[in-house]
């Protein structure tokens, strides 16, 4: 499977160094097997006069079979209680990959009312089944990175 990887470099060699905490899936190498997406990433360094690079990859789907995976097939309670841990910095789960829907913009601003308590987890839920979710791949650990995932090349968007 091909995935993407949206920045203002490109990533030859991932890593989790330079991985933030307290993002969606906690602490790992985000990509994407949507280029599009990808492309989308790479703006938010464009808007502050860097480049936007997309790396490409070859994931290595044997790690489906071999390391520790939690994956979300739609938005839902599990999905929020999930973004909401990781966000929060309160995240102890020790998952080599994490897949499932990114909290775009839209989808954040009903985390937030949800968060803020100004609409409770029901009616999160409920506004979150209608956005089209987009896929991230969270590789959360050295393992998963370096036996699954290969660099491919880039392209300056």
């Amino acid at each position: 499977m091909i995935l993407y990887h949206g920045s203002y470099i490109a990533v030859t060699k991932p890593d989790l160094l330079h991985s933030r905490p307290n993002v969606d899936f906690g602490k790992g190498f985000y990509t994407t097997p949507i280029y599009e997406q990808a492309v989308k990433w790479c703006f938010k360094f464009k808007r502050r006069g860097k480049n936007g690079i997309v790396s490409r990859y070859e994931f290595d789907e044997s790690a489906y079979n071999t390391l520790k995976i939690l994956k979300f097939d739609s938005y839902s309670e599990e999905w929020l209680d999930f973004i909401l841990n990781c966000r929060s910095g309160n995240d102890d789960t020790d998952y080599d990959l994490v897949v499932g829907g990114v909290a775009n913009d839209k989808v954040f601003n009903t985390i937030e009312l949800f968060f803020d308590g100004l609409i409770d987890k029901t009616e999160a839920i409920s506004r979150l089944r209608y956005e089209k979710p987009n896929l991230q791949i969270c590789f959360r650990s050295k393992e998963a990175l370096d036996m699954h995932l290969h660099f491919e090349g880039s392209e300056q968007i």
